[in-house]
């Protein structure tokens, strides 16, 4: 494990002073360091400062994670995250309504929309690894720049009626969107080194605030493409990505060492034995995601609320939320290798819910059955980015990191085709048995997970 970045320094207490340290329900006292040239061999020579690192355990329950957020620097670099990655569930749902708005095609705008996150999927994983070999303040503001210029250029196209082809091709220039969930994971775990509790913590504590985003973001778009006009939501998206990336990255003090040179040891992280059903577990996920957003705002739009379905995805969100908060309080039991199949499977059952509300035709049944899938969505992220972040040697954590958001991408894109699809030419809440179907897939694969080849697997 690398050593930590260095945090900001504060005064310096009186050599006698006694030092405390309070984390969680743990207060852990350092006896007073000898002063400078008391020991047998003198003055210690001049180094570098280091960074303090805190090893108390962070406690269960709430306080855990405001154990969390009291390590210095981490408030400021989650606020900032927090509005980096609000967008990443803005932008789908705006340029869905956006499009569907102006072309009066549910298919092209799933279509351009898929073909927006397949391109992210392809460089998403160079723009990690830039982010580990240069650091996170060097190639996250260039690259959210460029999203911003693809983003813009959607708009315009869709504003001056373009032709459909280049409503493709702008929104593939926003592929170099950065990933602030993978940054903000990497930061943790510089923070908090190799205690498995307090990663457990932060794991599930980053997967809440990614729900958030995509609880506020798809209802943040539904109400601004409805209420205002419907490029509203890709600006207002557009405003925020800026202002997060450039608030995220101006917290030196937490941003982690990059590493120029892979370390010894550090392979590519798709090299790495057992890589790849783990992926295809992310992948399979990925088109539960991309159908039921999809096929929820279809629904209600056939319905006569289109207002409603931003707001109904919002309920799948803020159910994986809540979800993802409890199940981090607590140190799970048994290994997550063998805890993802069985929370699958509880996946798949609560995907069952929205299928049969679907049936009923009614937008007002089918808040409650995707509020439930959601809660079942958030254990499943958690446990497999934590396999993820056991496997990836530091110097490649992000690329990794984004490697499983990159599978994810490609699911989304897959289920968002298919749903579009499934919205236009089948009866409206079909979509939602793609998602079944996807789930009982990515079971199949983790249940692969137990094979030999991870069998190094910690956690």
């Amino acid at each position: 494990m690398p050593s930590l970045p260095a945090l900001r320094r504060r005064p310096a207490l009186p050599a006698t002073a006694p030092l405390l340290a309070a984390t969680g329900h743990t207060l852990a006292v350092a006896a007073p360091a000898a002063p400078p040239g008391s020991g047998p061999g003198g003055p210690p020579p001049p180094s570098a400062p280091r960074r303090p690192r805190a090893t108390a355990t962070t406690g269960s329950g709430p306080s855990g994670y405001l154990a969390l957020l009291r390590l210095p620097g981490a408030t400021a670099f989650t606020l900032g995250g927090l509005l980096a990655r609000l967008p990443a569930g803005m932008f789908s749902v705006s340029a869905v309504l956006m499009i569907a708005a102006s072309r009066d095609s549910y298919a092209l705008a799933g279509a351009v929309t898929a073909t927006g996150l397949a391109a992210t999927a392809l460089v998403a994983p160079w723009t990690a690894r830039l982010v580990d070999r240069y650091g996170q303040r060097r190639v996250a503001r260039p690259a959210a720049a460029l999203t911003v210029c693809g983003a813009l250029a959607l708009v315009a196209c869709v504003r001056l009626g373009a032709p459909a082809w280049t409503l493709f091709a702008a929104y593939a220039a926003t592929a170099t969107v950065p990933n602030a969930g993978a940054m903000a994971r990497a930061r943790w775990q510089a923070l908090l080194g190799e205690d498995p509790a307090r990663r457990h913590t932060s794991t599930s504590f980053e997967q809440a605030v990614d729900e958030v985003c995509f609880m506020a973001g798809p209802a943040l778009a539904a109400v601004l493409c409805t209420a205002l006009f419907p490029e509203a939501g890709t600006l207002t998206g557009v405003a925020l990505l800026a202002v997060g990336i450039t608030l995220f990255t101006a917290q030196r003090a937490t941003e982690p060492p990059p590493h120029p040179r892979p370390a010894t040891g550090s392979a590519a992280p798709l090299r790495r034995p057992g890589t790849a059903p783990l992926l295809a577990v992310f992948l399979a996920t990925g088109i539960v995601f991309g159908t039921l957003e999809v096929t929820t705002l279809a629904f209600a739009d056939t319905a006569g609320h289109a207002a409603a379905g931003g707001l109904i995805v919002g309920l799948q969100a803020a159910g994986s939320c809540v979800a993802g908060l409890v199940y981090g309080a607590r140190a799970p039991a048994g290994p997550a290798v063998a805890r993802l199949p069985v929370l699958l499977a509880l996946l798949t059952g609560a995907l069952a819910l929205p299928a049969l509300a679907a049936t009923t035709g009614s937008a007002a049944l089918l808040a409650p059955a995707v509020l439930c899938a959601g809660m079942a969505t958030a254990p499943v992220m958690i446990t497999a980015m934590t396999l993820v972040q056991h496997r990836t040697p530091p110097a490649r954590l992000n690329e990794g990191l984004t490697l499983a958001v990159t599978a994810i991408l490609t699911g989304i894109a897959l289920g968002s085709a298919l749903a579009g699809q499934a919205a236009d030419r089948l009866t409206p809440g079909t979509g939602y048995t793609v998602a079944l179907a996807a789930a009982c897939a990515a079971i199949a694969l983790a249940t692969r997970l137990r094979a030999p080849a991870l069998s190094g697997v910690r956690g």
